[in-house]
């Protein structure tokens, strides 16, 4: 009676996510602002602006879509993986996605978005190797190899350990 409980107010905790999850929407908005804040920056300099710099600031907006995907990503897979499943039976828009990903698949799709990150902040650095020195450019350079090689190895881990749960 005890036990039976106890599981039944520990399975309701979960719902305590639900909040970490509407953060997670706020924080979405948050990127959109700050999106269109600089998309808005950006018209008026336009004619003004060399190549480079036009390109350094769109691979800026290119990384906030990807975290902001990467945001919506997590939102709705945590809340139907922790939380409760998301009723869109009616709605006319459903994501191919949803309901799909399990928590390994998660943290693949998460690590591949954060190597694709680095990999536009290096490449904003490369741009800018006049004024970055040589050992800073190295290290960017090992971190984001590091990243790379830690996606891969979750990806092999995942596929290891959960290949004979997805063949179904």
């Amino acid at each position: 009676m005890l036990e039976r409980e106890f599981e039944r107010v520990l399975f309701a905790l979960r719902w305590l996510l639900a909040p970490l999850y509407f953060g997670l929407g706020l924080a979405l908005l948050l990127l959109a602002v700050k999106f269109f804040a600089e998309l808005a920056h950006l018209f008026p300099l336009l004619l003004e602006l060399e190549e480079k710099s036009l390109v350094l600031s769109v691979l800026s907006l290119i990384d906030m879509a990807l975290v902001g995907g990467l945001v919506v990503m997590v939102m709705f897979s945590g809340y139907e993986n922790f939380v409760s499943r998301l009723d869109t039976a009616d709605a006319t828009e459903k994501l191919s996605w949803l309901g799909k990903l399990d928590t390994g698949t998660i943290k693949v799709k998460l690590a591949a978005a954060i190597v694709a990150i680095s990999a536009i902040h290096l490449l904003r650095a490369f741009m800018n190797a006049e004024q970055i020195g040589n050992d800073k450019l190295m290290w960017y350079t090992l971190i984001h190899l590091t990243l790379v090689f830690s996606a891969l190895m979750l990806a092999v881990v995942d596929r290891i350990a959960f290949a004979a749960h997805r063949d179904h």
